[in-house]
C-alpha cells in the first residue's frame, strides 16, 4: 500500500512539475526577460561589435545597441561569451536570450532563430601575412592554403564551398593568431573585423585582407516565435530615424555599413 501511495504522490510530483514547466515555457519571451530583469546576450569577443574596453566593460557596436534596446525593455543588458558553435542550443536552452554578434543571416540561421531585419553589410575576407598579400587576391589564388576559420561560422561555409582544407577554432581572434603564429596560412572573417583587428595600427601590422569570398547581411536572432524579434525591429526603426545607430556606427569607425531601417 505504501509503495502505490508513494508511486502516485510521486506522480503527482511530475505532473504539478510539468505543469509549472508547461506556464514558464507558455510565456512570451518578453514577459520572461522582463520578469527577470535582464537580458542575457550570447557574443564572441568580436571587435568593432562585441569587445571589452580596459576596465573590462563590454563596448562595441553590437554591445552599445545591445544596452539601449535592454534599456527600451526596462531590464539589464548582461553578456555571455559563447561556444559559436553552439548558439542555437544556448537559446533554446535559455542560457542566453539572443545572439546578438556580427551575426551573417544565413539560410540556416534564419531556420533555427526568430531573426530581426538586417540591420549591417558584411563580407567574409581572407587573412594573409601583408608579404603574401599580391599572391592572393582572388577565391581561385587561396583554395590550396590551409586556413582557421571559426567554427559554425560564415567564414567556414565560404572556406568549405571554395573546397579548402581548414582547421576550426573557438572564434574569429583565434583564427587570427592561428596566421599570426603561422599554423595556418590564412583565415576567413568578417569584413568588419578586419578593419579593426589587421594592418596599420592594429596588434596583427603584419597581416592584411584579400578576397573578399561574398557579401552578407547581419542580424540578431532570439529563440523561435520569439516576439522579441518584432520589438527588436521596432527599435531598430526608431534608434535608426533618431540618429542613434549611425552615431553608435560612427564611433567605431562603421558608419557607411548600416542598413537603412524602414
Amino acid at each position: 500500500m505504501k509503495k502505490i501511495i508513494s508511486l502516485t504522490l510521486a506522480a503527482a510530483m511530475i505532473l504539478s512539475l510539468a505543469a509549472c514547466g508547461n506556464k514558464t515555457a507558455g510565456e512570451s519571451d518578453m514577459e520572461y526577460v522582463k520578469k527577470r530583469g535582464k537580458l542575457i546576450i550570447g557574443i564572441t569577443e568580436f571587435e568593432p561589435m562585441d569587445y571589452t574596453d580596459e576596465n573590462g566593460e563590454w563596448i562595441g557596436f553590437d554591445a552599445d545597441l545591445g544596452k539601449a534596446f535592454a534599456e527600451s525593455l526596462g531590464v539589464a543588458a548582461e553578456f555571455q561569451i559563447i561556444d559559436w558553435d553552439n548558439k542555437i542550443s544556448e537559446l533554446e536552452g535559455k542560457t542566453i536570450d539572443v545572439v546578438w554578434n556580427g551575426m551573417t543571416l544565413t539560410d540556416d540561421v534564419k531556420a533555427a532563430m526568430e531573426c530581426s531585419n538586417p540591420y549591417f553589410n558584411n563580407a567574409q575576407v581572407v587573412i594573409v601575412p601583408k608579404e603574401k598579400a599580391a599572391d592572393y587576391q582572388t577565391a581561385e589564388s587561396v583554395k590550396g592554403l590551409q586556413f582557421a576559420v571559426e567554427n559554425g561560422s560564415a567564414g567556414m561555409e565560404q572556406v568549405e564551398a571554395l573546397g579548402a582544407s581548414y582547421t576550426p577554432v573557438l572564434d574569429q581572434a583565434t583564427a587570427l593568431l592561428e596566421v599570426s603564429s603561422g599554423t595556418a596560412d590564412a583565415a576567413v572573417i568578417d569584413y568588419l573585423m578586419a578593419t579593426a583587428m589587421v594592418g596599420e595600427g592594429t596588434s596583427y601590422a603584419h597581416l592584411t585582407y584579400t578576397a573578399e569570398l561574398n557579401s552578407e547581411e547581419y542580424g540578431v536572432g532570439f529563440r523561435k516565435g520569439s516576439d522579441l524579434a518584432a520589438a527588436l525591429n521596432d527599435f531598430f526603426k526608431s534608434a535608426y530615424a533618431d540618429g542613434t545607430m549611425q552615431q553608435i556606427a560612427d564611433t567605431y569607425g562603421i558608419g557607411d555599413k548600416l542598413v537603412e531601417q524602414k
